[in-house]
């Protein structure tokens, strides 16, 4: 039996859950009131702050007047703060994400005297693959965590390794992170209690302390906490107050024999509750959304903007970390968080947007009025299709984009707009009304190019940009004045607007660079074409040359790749019954799958060269909720159209394809299907700096069915189907791995039930959330599909997923008209096969000064040589907290050898 143990004394709070983020601040306050009087009251008294600075952070924003009390907690080694800014969940945001996260935390506990070097990971609903390196590529050689651990542990800690063979020592909290708690419920007998436990878990210590983690959810430890555990040790049994940082560094010991590599989501000893990765689908788009957005504005911010913009770029990141805890992006929270949530996010975006439309707006003061300038977020060369509006061009006039060196590429228009904005009629006293419209030059949100007045009659010409000189309001007031009083009675007030279309327009963009383009008629009878061969279209099907599409008679999809490769019934959906909550999906005992519809129209949307559409509407007959014993789905059916919007653009190797419906049903989840040629034992996804692979089982033995639902962020590939992702989602292999099902959508009405077929626990309190069901609202996925019989190394998967999550940015010129066009210009740019550049940003040193720092993984398990080129002289390889390691002179670009899974971080200047 174990003679000492160590006391935590810590709480686990969840910014937000199942009360919005005040409410809990409120006790917040409170709780961390006690602690602080705690701990001054008593020198041996310690605490451990969650692992999260948001929970110092919200605090001190209440009580500002503490701080020089957290300081000399801090100080004195009693108040263990950090590392993270907030306790995320690991696969619902990106590896970028976690990175800041993590370097927010750091900074702001520095601020305040130093962070917790533990990886304290408590509560997550399991852990990416990466971990390890990230915090070892921080200098954090320890973790700590709870759930998914797999049942080969028998310990108390283990050796967690990452794809890349980075190690940390993980103390493995195997009685979750309030085990303590059950020892001090009568504090009388705190002594008898602690010897039971200690030896009913003998086997899991061996020769270390046992550790109790003393606290719990949203509460403060007793302030006697102290006064009982002094009271209660004895010579037997030893006990002892710490941080978690002093019980691993001063108590237990720092080898470990137990080895596990890669992601952590075994069930065996604790609930990892994976429906959070389809419910509330909405958050998990918004948090793509937002992180695509900042990654855009720092990238542009960097490389074409003389401002800096950190301050709102700090805000975003802020913002949408603090989005990314356990119990805010997965959506398990009442509908007020999840809102709350909703909207941080869209703050988020909205800042990022913000600046990366004013680093913009720079180069594009440049370019003349009547062109257009391209920035290509990504730092490899590529043709991007921009869709932009332009004059519609006379019938039968040749359209073309002419670049900055010349040359010209063939248009497709899409569409035109209605010239006619309005005709009206009225007397000549009301005119002068008509006149309060305009705004200096501006009406109806386009300008006045010329006006026509003549006796009874009104016309307006606008234009996007006016080419007929000056406008002075007031003397058309005058003008309107003198004819109203000539000729008074019925006049007709016409506004047109010049012709305007839709163009698509194909544009070679450098890496990371800058393309300018106009839209212009030719007389030239060899516009330069595409190198690549058109998009076309029939009646059932698209083509490119490298995928090609044939819409089956059930609205289903063949598609062949260029290999010869064929998947047949791609999009087959299939929907069935959801008693569960927003933890655990569980299919009702009485359930109905609904996969055939009733009715399927095939339209054809555009026919080439550049891109080819068609529209497939299924009409499918789903239930409208389970009955209220929650186990039949009801027999009245809701009719439900399903409109997938199927398009290949040329030059792309992958059919794109976007589903949408407005949900009317309840209590069901709908998957889409994509049979495999071949039955696949394996599936493999991307996500947070790995691609990681996956049986068709998961690990159970604790209280929770080990359902093989596994996350994806980016794409995720099984046998000859690789699918590029928009947003983390879920998906699995069913039918012994015949089909990869991808969830479209969770609807369900709880946060927690009591009881749940698949959970022995409740997940939490049984609390109504009717704006999970999504009723009423337009449910839209968007993903592509790339089929490839060489997998997803050999099909370049992981930068086709990169191309069909980040198109190109497109700014209006606004330069004189007419002028010339800049020429092309080039920013970083990154070689190298299987290579994922996670951001570029401006970063500055009070040393050394401004430079561009970039982050870049090796997507494989070889390994790949990365090739950075740019304007830059020298490259610091930094850690990632952004502490230089080394430093090295440039001539010509920089070669980076890079291992399995490395990820290295460089400063280029």
């Amino acid at each position: 039996m174990q003679n000492s143990a160590v006391f935590v004394p810590h709480f686990h709070w969840d910014r937000e859950w199942y009360e919005p983020f005040q409410v809990f601040r409120h006790r917040l306050v409170a709780a961390l009131d006690t602690v602080l009087e705690t701990a001054e009251a008593n020198p041996d008294f310690r605490f451990t702050a969650d692992g999260q600075m948001a929970a110092i952070e919200d605090y001190l924003e209440m009580r500002p007047e503490n701080r020089d009390r957290v300081v000399a907690l801090v100080a004195d080694g009693r108040l263990a703060i950090g590392p993270w800014l907030i306790l995320l969940d690991e696969f619902l945001c990106s590896g970028e994400t976690i990175v800041r996260n993590l370097q927010m935390g750091w900074a702001a506990a520095a601020d305040l005297g130093g962070p917790m070097p533990v990886g304290y990971l408590p509560d997550m609903f399991g852990h990416v693959a990466q971990m390890p390196q990230i915090l070892a590529r921080a200098g954090i050689r320890h973790a700590a965590l709870w759930r998914g651990v797999p049942g080969s542990v028998g310990g108390h800690a283990f050796r967690w390794r990452a794809p890349d063979g980075s190690e940390v020592r993980t103390e493995f909290l195997f009685d979750g992170y309030d085990n303590g708690l059950d020892v001090l419920l009568v504090p009388d007998h705190i002594r008898r209690a602690l010897g039971e436990y200690a030896e009913m878990t003998a086997e899991r210590w061996g020769d270390d302390p046992v550790l109790a983690m003393a606290g719990t959810d949203h509460n403060a430890p007793d302030p006697q906490l102290a006064t009982w555990l002094r009271r209660a040790s004895s010579d037997e049994l030893a006990i002892t107050i710490a941080t978690l940082d002093e019980y691993i560094r001063e108590h237990v010991r720092d080898e470990v024999s137990a080895l596990v590599t890669g992601e952590l989501r075994s069930h065996v000893r604790g609930n990892i509750l994976p429906g959070v990765l389809s419910v509330r689908l909405a958050l998990k788009q918004r948090m793509a959304v937002a992180e695509r957005t900042i990654d855009h504005a720092e990238r542009v911010n960097a490389l074409w903007s003389q401002r800096d913009d950190s301050p709102f770029l700090m805000l975003a990141w802020h913002k949408i970390i603090e989005s990314s805890a356990h119990d805010s992006v997965v959506g398990s929270g009442t509908d007020e968080t999840s809102d709350q949530v909703e909207a941080r996010l869209a703050e988020a975006t909205h800042a990022g947007r913000a600046v990366r439309d004013a680093a913009l707006a720079e180069p594009a003061a440049l370019v003349p009025s009547d062109a257009y300038l391209v920035a290509n977020p990504l730092p490899f060369p590529r043709t991007a299709l921009a869709e932009v509006d332009v004059v519609a061009p006379p019938e039968g006039t040749v359209i073309v984009a002419t670049a900055a060196d010349g040359s010209a590429h063939p248009v497709q228009m899409i569409s035109q707009a209605p010239t006619v904005l309005s005709d009206e009629h009225m007397d000549a006293s009301q005119l002068e009304r008509v006149l309060r419209r305009i705004h200096r030059r501006e009406l109806f949100g386009r300008l006045i190019d010329h006006y026509e007045l003549t006796p009874g009659s009104l016309v307006f010409h606008l234009a996007e940009v006016p080419t007929s000189g000056p406008f002075d309001l007031l003397i058309l007031r005058r003008e309107v004045a003198a004819a109203a009083a000539a000729h008074p009675g019925r006049w007709r007030v016409l506004t047109l607007e010049e012709a305007r279309a839709t163009a698509l327009v194909p544009v070679d963009v450098p890496a990371s660079g800058l393309a300018s383009f106009r839209v212009e008629p030719s007389d030239r009878t060899g516009a330069h074409p595409t190198t690549f061969a058109p998009a076309t279209a029939t009646a059932h099907g698209l083509s490119n040359g490298l995928v090609e599409v044939a819409i089956a008679a059930d609205g289903t999809l063949d598609v062949a790749g260029a290999d010869g490769t064929a998947l047949h019934g791609v999009g087959r959906l299939i929907d069935g019954g959801d008693r569960g909550d927003s933890y655990n999906y569980a299919p009702p005992a009485q359930d109905v799958l609904v996969s055939e519809p009733t009715d399927v129209t095939v339209e054809l949307l555009e026919n080439g060269p550049l891109r080819s559409r068609m529209r497939v509407t299924r009409v499918y007959a789903w239930p409208a909720a389970l009955s209220s014993e929650r186990d039949v789905r009801s027999g009245r059916t809701v009719p439900t159209p399903v409109e997938t919007l199927v398009e290949v653009r040329a030059g792309e190797p992958f059919v794109r394809v976007a589903t949408s419906f407005l949900n009317q049903s309840a209590d069901h989840r709908l998957r889409f299907h994509v049979p495999l040629p071949e039955p696949a034992a394996a599936s493999a996804s991307a996500g947070q700096f790995a691609v990681t692979e996956r049986g068709l089982t998961a690990e159970g033995g604790w209280g929770e069915y080990p359902i093989p639902t596994f996350p994806a962020s980016s794409f995720v590939s099984a046998g000859a189907a690789n699918v590029l992702l928009d947003h983390a989602t879920e998906y699995e292999l069913v039918g012994d791995g015949s089909e990869l099902a991808i969830t479209l959508l969770r609807a369900i009405g709880s946060i927690s039930v009591n009881i749940h077929p698949l959970r022995d626990e409740p997940a939490a309190s049984e609390i109504p959330a009717p704006g999970a069901q999504d009723l009423g609202v337009r449910i839209e996925n968007r993903f592509a599909v790339v089929p490839s019989a060489t997998g997803w190394q050999g099909a370049n998967v992981v930068a086709l997923a990169e191309e069909f999550r980040n198109d190109v940015l497109v700014a209006r010129g606004t330069a004189p008209a007419e002028g010339h066009l800049p020429p092309d210009a080039t920013g970083v740019q990154v070689d190298g096969a299987d290579i994922l550049v996670s951001s570029i940003r401006r970063v500055d040193d009070d040393d050394r000064g401004a430079g561009t720092e970039v982050r870049l993984v090796a997507m494989s398990d070889t390994g790949s040589t990365a090739r950075v080129t740019g304007a830059f002289t020298e490259a610091t390889t930094v850690d990632l907290l952004g502490r230089p390691l080394s430093t090295t002179p440039v001539a010509d670009g920089l070669e980076l050898a890079l291992g399995p899974w490395e990820i290295r971080t460089v400063v280029i200047r």
